[in-house]
């Protein structure tokens, strides 16, 4: 038996394999992770960095995961989003992972890396680059080919977390290395190990772990000692759960199963989630914040972030935390965009996932029962380490049930009471009797609705004892010679907090209706009350030292912020605290006029907000009072689209007879991997084979007029709502658009179209066909998807009645400008597809235009094929002041519309976003600062393609503002090319 096993049996921590750190600062036993010996709960939310295209603002996420309570941010890391051909790696700009993780450590938080080589994260190809699709070698498996791609991509990706790891600078403290590999083949066994040696051999130590598909049991660290698992060479077991229900067709929250066991209280065994791994601590590396939405459906992000919302929350992170789970990290806690061609078949642009901090950087409300969750489990560092306690005795209701758990090291109790079942949403009232550490106790509360309560009880806080309390802890700190305690209870509910002294103290009641008696034989001090607004008790004497005790209501507790020694309330936000000799400095958002109110150290005398100075007074419960509200932002007027002068040009100059292609690539001779190849003697048309992975993409196919050619027929890939269009000599043929109302989207068709009687005279014609790709599948299934074809995959010619007769056509192709070798380098391979426009450089700042045609939106007729519009319009947003403003297009309110057409949205030369009209569901896309210039001028560029019948033309469009405060982080304009700078001969 190896060392390392034999610790595992044991259960002691593992030491890691760190040569360059003798002394591994994060290790772990059964129960949880100990960072520098301390067993730590970790309490995580998932950022992806990639969907958010302005790094400054990567600041402002990872400041609100902090104040939101998170001690921990997992990322993604995307490949594809590096690598735009197989050698070439770019980590700089929007894609600096150092910058990034060098945040993440100034703000203060754990950091967990995510950097595939799959990441699937509802990404085109799962994050795979482009170029992999051209690989014979099956993906994630051993194979050579396959191995040696992934290698370059470890050998960039790998150091740079290792550098940033705990102990050496940064703040990483656990890494993944597949992720949802759910086959389990000897190829993929070795394929596990090379992942594995390679993230040591590049200097990663800290405790690395797969994200399981579900709790399968799959990859679980060698000698668990579990039957029915397949053991994986990395050192903790993690999985993924979404439960919980979706929202329905209608848009409206389901009720979803109750929520499950997975851990301590679970039915063992492999699929008995922690206990798969018996040796290692409960992880979920993936826990439902929200869910994705998909193309045709309502727009069920808003019902998604209520979906997974208040109570859901309470119920199901709460059922983790009882169950023993000590790595939870919530997915997603910032969702984002997916700009350009990043998603999916089954995503559209938004990201938003109804997540904790919406896709404009908004706070949800449930964010605010997050940070309530999160400040309590850093209250209680005891959390970290849970067995299953006696049972409780419950009277009143048998409608509820209370899981009892208990720190082996101090005794400290969590009793967590949930609805039986926990997606029942009756009212109980019930009584719950317990031997606690300081003895037995019974106590009577309430549940109404959907709702959980995580109660403390024989805790230590601060210099004070918690016997037990109905309500539940948020936070406690130490100022100066008095403590401070936060409790809050549902507002009306009755609630009562037993607090243990040698004798008995005195109790001033300084705000609100608190009653109290002391039990001299017990040494307990009973504080009874009814949850309302903010009660605030000062206990004093009695052996302890002083206590100020905050008792509120849902809503008081969630309008308090906390850093180390210092609670704040008042503002939407407070990012960051600092306090230097006798001042203290606050930064965070108002969204209209604020109060202020502070608890911290006794040396405090001056207060500024974003640097102005602060008057503040003393209040008799110890705090300073801002003595005049912190001020709000100020009006942001937009201007109006639709009042201004746009230019147009037709954009679709491939389709004519005459349109000179000499400079395109000869299609047919590639190789084909592709998993749908074309009929025997048919040329490989895949857009992959010749560099064109992305976004749209142009076929020109020259044959000679035949009495014979009736009808063509076209199969092709194009992805979610993917299209095709054709044309004949210069006129559109027809239209052929995939269905995309569906969760699993249709990703290939067959289009077929009669032929004007144009096709049968002799002579040269041009068959010109423009297709939509819409992303890629993923490879979830380790069935090599990915490689599904994109593009044109055959034509043929028919005859009457629809037989195929051979006449050869003589094909050419063109995607983005260069394909893999990027035109564009800053913007990346996300940004641009093989549009004319895109091309020659309509969508960028500085295009001349001015000999373009000039209109009025609002009168724009419909046209076959593409046409561009441009204007420029200029913002000015008060400095001081953060901003999220969206384009809009058409009517918000409904998701969808009659009329057929599609625009691509180009901000400053960055690709923001498809709308399409008739799919939906999404019409407003927000546009990030940095990417949108917030002092000066903006260039919009749409590309609207249509099959120009009546009707069918973009709709109005304007400027809203979806995000507006006081505060924000600075945010400098992102450093691109413009349009000299990339055409300097034009």
């Amino acid at each position: 038996m190896s060392m390392i096993a034999a610790l595992l049996l044991a259960g002691a921590a593992m030491p890691q394999a760190a040569p360059t750190d003798p002394t591994p600062r994060v290790t772990f036993d059964r129960h949880s992770l100990r960072i520098d010996g301390k067993p730590t709960l970790i309490w995580s939310s998932e950022f992806h960095p990639f969907r958010l295209p302005s790094p400054d603002l990567w600041r402002d996420i990872l400041q609100k995961m902090k104040a939101s309570g998170f001690n921990t941010v997992a990322i993604y890391i995307d490949w594809g989003f590096h690598s735009p051909k197989q050698g070439v790696y770019d980590f700089s700009g929007i894609r600096d992972i150092d910058r990034l993780l060098t945040m993440a450590q100034e703000e203060g938080l754990y950091v967990i890396t995510r950097a595939g080589p799959y990441v699937n994260a509802e990404l085109s190809r799962g994050g795979f680059p482009g170029w992999l699709v051209n690989q014979s070698g099956k993906a994630r498996t051993d194979d050579p080919e396959y191995l040696a791609a992934v290698d370059e991509w470890l050998g960039r990706i790998n150091p740079i977390i290792a550098r940033h790891q705990l102990g050496r600078g940064g703040t990483v403290i656990l890494h993944q290395i597949e992720n949802e590999l759910a086959l389990t083949t000897p190829a993929q066994s070795r394929y596990m190990r090379h992942l594995y040696d390679k993230a040591r051999g590049q200097g990663i130590t800290v405790p690395m772990f797969h994200n399981d598909q579900g709790r399968n049991g799959y990859w679980v660290p060698k000698s668990s000692n579990v039957p029915l698992t397949v053991e994986g060479p990395q050192e903790l077991y993690a999985f993924d759960g979404y439960p919980g229900g979706v929202c329905g067709v209608d848009n409206k929250p389901t009720r979803g199963a109750p929520a499950p066991d997975w851990g301590l209280y679970g039915p063992g065994g492999a699929k008995g989630g922690a206990s798969a791994s018996p040796r290692t601590p409960g992880f979920i590396a993936e826990f439902g914040g929200g869910w994705f939405d998909y193309w045709g459906s309502n727009g069920m992000y808003p019902c998604n972030a209520i979906q997974r919302g208040s109570g859901y929350q309470r119920v199901f992170y709460g059922t983790n935390i009882a169950n023993g789970i000590a790595i939870q990290s919530i997915y997603m806690g910032y969702g984002g965009t997916s700009w350009g061609w990043l998603p999916a078949p089954v995503v559209y642009t938004s990201y938003d996932y109804g997540s904790a901090i919406d896709e404009a950087r908004n706070l949800r409300p449930k964010a605010l029962e997050l940070k309530q969750i999160g400040q309590f489990l850093a209250a209680v560092p005891d959390l970290a380490r849970l067995e299953k306690a006696p049972p409780v005795t419950i009277a009143g209701s048998d409608a509820v049930q209370v899981y009892h758990d208990r720190n082996p090291d101090t005794d400290a109790r969590l009793l967590f009471v949930a609805p039986k079942p926990s997606n029942a949403t009756g009212d109980a009232r019930f009584t719950v009797t317990a031997d606690l550490p300081d003895g037995r106790y019974s106590f009577t509360s309430e549940l109404h609705g959907r709702d959980a309560k995580l109660l403390v009880a024989g805790v230590n806080l601060e210099r004070q004892r918690l016997v037990y309390s109905t309500s539940e802890l948020q936070t406690s700190i130490r100022h100066g010679a008095e403590d401070v305690a936060l409790f809050y209870g549902r507002s009306g509910e009755p609630g009562e907090t037993m607090l243990r002294y040698a004798t008995a103290p005195k109790v001033t009641v300084i705000d609100g209706q608190v009653a109290s008696d002391f039990d001299a034989a017990r040494g307990d001090l009973r504080l009874t009350y009814t949850h309302r607004g903010l009660a605030r008790v000062r206990i004093e004497g009695g052996g302890r030292a002083p206590l100020l005790l905050l008792i509120g209501d849902v809503a008081a507790g969630q309008s308090f912020f906390r850093q180390d020694g210092l609670l704040e309330r008042g503002p939407a936000l407070v990012r960051r605290a600092t306090v230097r000799g006798g001042m203290l400095d606050l930064t965070g958002d108002t969204e209209a006029a604020a109060p202020l109110e502070i608890w911290g150290s006794a040396t405090i005398r001056s207060v500024r907000w974003n640097g102005q100075a602060v008057p503040v007074t003393s209040t008799p419960s110890g705090s300073l009072v801002a003595r005049r509200p912190l001020p709000g932002p100020g009006d942001l007027p937009l201007p109006d689209l639709m009042a201004g002068t746009w230019r147009y040009a037709p954009g679709s100059p491939e389709a004519r007879a005459d349109f000179d292609d000499s400079g395109w690539t000869v299609a047919g001779r590639a190789r084909n991997v592709a998993t749908i190849r074309p009929p025997t003697g048919q040329p490989n048309l895949g857009a992959d084979a010749y560099g064109f992975h992305d976004g749209d993409v142009w076929y020109r196919g020259r044959f000679t007029g035949s009495a014979e050619a009736r009808t063509v027929t076209m199969h092709y890939g194009a992805g979610g709502a993917g299209m095709l269009q054709l044309f004949l000599d210069g006129k559109l043929v027809g239209q052929h658009v995939l269905a995309g109302g569906l969760p699993r989207p249709i990703t290939t068709g067959v289009a077929a179209f009669d032929l004007p009687a144009a096709a049968q005279a002799p002579g040269e014609h041009v068959l010109a066909a423009m297709v939509r790709v819409n992303g890629h599948n993923w490879d979830l299934d380790v069935d090599d998807a990915h490689k599904e074809p994109r593009g044109l995959i055959s034509v043929s010619l028919d005859r009457p009645g629809g037989e195929s007769f051979a006449v050869p056509i003589a094909w050419k192709i063109q995607g983005r400008a260069g394909g893999e070798d990027l035109r564009d380098v800053a913007r990346g391979p996300s940004n641009n597809g093989g549009l004319y426009g895109e091309r020659m450089g309509w969508t960028l700042p500085g295009f001349a235009d001015a000999d373009w045609q000039q209109v009025t939106l609002g009168e724009a007729r419909p046209h076959a094929g593409t046409s561009w519009y441009r204007t420029d319009f200029d913002l000015s947003v008060a400095k001081g002041e953060d901003a999220t403003i969206g384009l809009q297009i058409g009517d918000a309110t409904t998701p969808r519309s009659p009329t057929r057409y599609r625009v691509l949205i180009f901000v400053n030369g960055w690709n923001m976003g498809q709308f399409v009209a008739n799919v939906g569901p999404q019409r407003v896309f927000p546009i990030p600062e940095g990417v949108l210039h917030h002092r000066g001028r903006n260039t919009l560029a749409l590309a609207v393609t249509s099959d120009g019948a009546a009707g069918n033309t973009i709709e109005p469009v304007r400027l809203v503002t979806l995000h507006h405060t006081r505060g924000g982080v600075p945010v400098t304009d992102l450093a691109a090319p413009v349009y000299r700078d990339l055409y300097p001969t034009h």
